[in-house]
């Protein structure tokens, strides 16, 4: 088979930690089968300055190269326009060069820069729906719709999502919830249109509570001082936006008060403030909080240290598109979870592999009747939850779904 050079073009930073979990693994895994890739992301400064030298070790040993540009922030839309601009003017270049059989891209800015690539160069397009990407702009407080600039962007984005199903050689989401929507969509001709589902995955042999560096472990349990017998639930990933940071804090604060040797431990790139801000709100003691940073090959050893793992995310209409990351690395711990329903399948998977507890919404009634089962010493089979992992979210399963979906593209 010859050699097929990809572009994948990500407004998402490799710097950040879903370029780390959610593109580079993949990549990294296709290159196998003969695809040569060219990643075109926007990175932000701190970031970058940081862990530059990490994503380049990462990417080393595969025939992959990354060209990183700045991404902005302020002015809102006129910063988004300038990145559109840079990455167009970048792509074209690195056109030039590589004269690319296929770009892969993920939502937003950079299926701008794939339309005009197709339309131009005649170049393939694998459209992979990463979420809603306009409505969870909307969704995340970011666009204000009763904003008329903000309303026009937001039915530009809109429309583009239309022209993207309709011009990409092939389409992929992140959950069976999406799929199902985006199937409903009566302005798209010659429904069902072909969608496969590949949700978040999860690198399992990274994620895997039998293999933690054990002395990492014991540096980490004096560093945030966890004590014997100790109950720690945990939080990973970022704050603030559509991640529930009050109802979380909430809940904690009633756990505390049930269970006191309760302990929550937040694995957080971010919003360290806001989460001492929060627990300060809702009365939650200081001493019961611990937070810490941390990079990707330190997560599993912090997440070791959970009895459970508690995330809540608004359920609004765009995270019907969302596959949370941290569930697959959560459920590949064996970890159960204590989240809501009304994101991408998640209701559904925690069901399904017995991984958990679903609230039905964030009254005090739906949290006491959550607690009440925690603290009644519930156990649930690990082994059953990280086979659960295995089934929905295994890194492998997405790779060869991707593998196959290139080769309908370019073959």
């Amino acid at each position: 088979m010859p050699i097929k050079n990809i572009l994948f073009i990500s407004y998402d930073g490799m710097t950040d930690p879903l370029g780390q979990s959610q593109v580079i693994p993949y990549l990294s895994n296709l290159t196998k089968f003969g695809y040569n890739f060219t990643i075109l992301s926007c990175d932000k400064a701190d970031k970058y300055a940081a862990s530059k030298e990490y994503v380049e070790k990462l990417i080393a040993p595969f025939p992959i190269k990354w060209v990183s540009i700045p991404y902005h922030k302020n002015p809102l839309v006129l910063s988004s326009v300038y990145d559109f601009y840079t990455l167009k003017k970048a792509a074209k270049k690195l056109q030039s060069v590589y004269h690319f059989d296929m770009v892969h891209t993920r939502p937003g800015l950079p299926t701008l820069v794939a339309l005009y690539l197709k339309k131009k160069y005649g170049i393939k397009f694998l459209n992979d729906i990463r979420g809603f990407w306009a409505d969870e702009r909307v969704d995340g407080g970011m666009w204000n719709l009763q904003n008329p600039v903000f309303r026009q962007v937001y039915n530009f984005f809109k429309q583009h999502e239309y022209e993207c199903l309709l011009n990409a050689n092939y389409v992929t989401c992140l959950t069976y919830a999406a799929q199902k929507e985006i199937h409903s969509w009566g302005n798209i001709p010659n429904q069902p249109i072909p969608i496969e589902v590949i949700p978040c995955s999860v690198d399992m042999d990274l994620f895997n509570s039998n293999t933690i560096d054990v002395t990492l472990k014991e540096k980490y349990k004096e560093e945030l001082n966890v004590q014997t017998g100790d109950f720690i639930i945990s939080y990973l990933g970022s704050i603030g936006g559509w991640y529930l940071t009050d109802e979380m804090m909430r809940f904690c604060k009633m756990l505390s008060d049930k269970i006191p040797l309760a302990k929550f431990l937040f694995i957080s790139p971010n919003g360290h403030e806001m989460i001492a801000a929060a627990a300060a709100k809702y009365g939650l003691s200081a001493d019961k909080l611990l937070v810490k940073q941390a990079k990707r090959h330190e997560v599993p050893v912090l997440l070791s240290f959970s009895d459970y793992a508690l995330f809540f995310i608004k359920p609004c209409y765009s995270k019907i598109s969302s596959s949370p990351t941290k569930h697959g690395e959560i459920m590949s711990m064996g970890i159960p979870v204590i989240t809501n329903g009304g994101v991408g399948d998640v209701a559904e998977i925690v069901t399904k592999y017995n991984a958990g507890y679903i609230v039905n919404d964030f009254t005090e009634r739906s949290f006491s009747n959550i607690i009440e089962k925690i603290s009644s010493g519930n156990i649930f089979d690990k082994d059953k939850i990280r086979n659960g992992a295995r089934e929905f979210y295994a890194l492998e399963t997405a790779v060869e779904r991707y593998r196959k979906i290139y080769n309908k593209i370019l073959d």
